[in-house]
């Protein structure tokens, strides 16, 4: 009598859970809906609007035809090997220091509470966009791409350094102890006990953040930061749209081909994924496309 009583407690408290459950899920969904219901009705999105706006946009879309000429006439190659170049500069000049403080940031190197100190300043660093630093920086260097640079640097600084510390914070603990016990220095064991565990991934993430600050780059282009960034907003302002769209495609190609090169890099970091070459990738890529659609 006494389990057949446990039992029905037992199916009760299944019950009972499971009522809960579906209260806190049904509450949940409220939420997201109205915040998400609210936010459309802060911004007034309206698809009427748009769809009222459909017949003007069409008629306006043909001033949008790139204007191929302009690529040439203004050299805009070479304005995106300068935004390249901001991008590429700030990244190597940030990585060191973001090694520095995502080492330093981690609770295996730097105890408790002294890490939290250098994870704050990665925080800031983080938390500031790009932009702002750009106009922060621009009394030091003016409307330039050494301001720009600069900008990439500190987030580069802030968000590399965050990803070393994580991937520090998951190496295994046996090679660190097996350091310690042959006598190594708190230096070696960080280098050859963490930092080698971890290398692989270190430099996927320099190869990505690269790719976050190429198109950074870009971006401030549009507040003064020269390069191609520069350029189409200088004809935006000039409601040359022809050539803004010649811009916009010369940014295009940019961006797909440091992404491809790095992610080539990538791949022959890791042995499971495909490492054939980059001119072998380029040539079956319209084969891999058609694969890709039929699955």
């Amino acid at each position: 009598m006494s389990t057949q009583l446990s039992l029905e407690q037992r199916l009760e408290e299944i019950r009972l859970t499971r009522r809960v459950r579906w209260i806190l899920y049904g509450f949940l969904s409220l939420c997201f809906i109205s915040a998400f219901y609210g936010s459309l009705l802060l911004i007034q999105f309206s698809v009427v609007d748009l769809y009222n706006q459909l017949p003007v946009f069409a008629e306006r879309i043909t001033n949008y035809t790139p204007n191929w000429m302009f690529i040439l006439e203004r050299n805009l190659p070479r304005e995106s090997v300068i935004t390249l170049a901001v991008g590429f500069a700030g990244t190597v000049i940030g990585l060191p220091l973001a090694l520095l403080l995502g080492v330093l940031g981690s609770s295996r190197v730097t105890p408790f509470p002294l890490n939290f100190l250098f994870r704050g300043v990665m925080g800031v660093f983080r938390a500031i966009p790009s932009l702002v630093w750009f106009l922060m920086f621009i009394p030091l260097a003016g409307l330039s791409a050494v301001t720009a640079t600069i900008a990439v640097v500190v987030s580069t600084i802030g968000n590399l350094g965050r990803l070393f510390t994580d991937e520090l914070e998951e190496v295994e603990e046996g090679q660190i102890e097996a350091m310690k016990t042959t006598g190594a220095s708190k230096g070696q064991t960080v280098v050859f006990g963490m930092i080698s565990q971890v290398k692989t991934s270190f430099i996927a993430w320099t190869l990505y953040i690269f790719e976050v600050n190429v198109r950074t780059a870009v971006t401030l282009g549009l507040l003064g930061g020269s390069g191609i960034g520069e350029i189409i907003q200088v004809q935006q302002g000039l409601r040359a749209y022809g050539n803004m769209m010649a811009g916009i495609v010369v940014v295009l190609f940019l961006i797909l081909a440091v992404e491809i090169i790095s992610q080539r890099f990538r791949s022959y970091l890791r042995d499971d994924e495909e490492t054939s070459g980059l001119v072998a990738l380029l040539v079956g890529l319209p084969q891999r496309m058609v694969e890709s659609a039929l699955k």
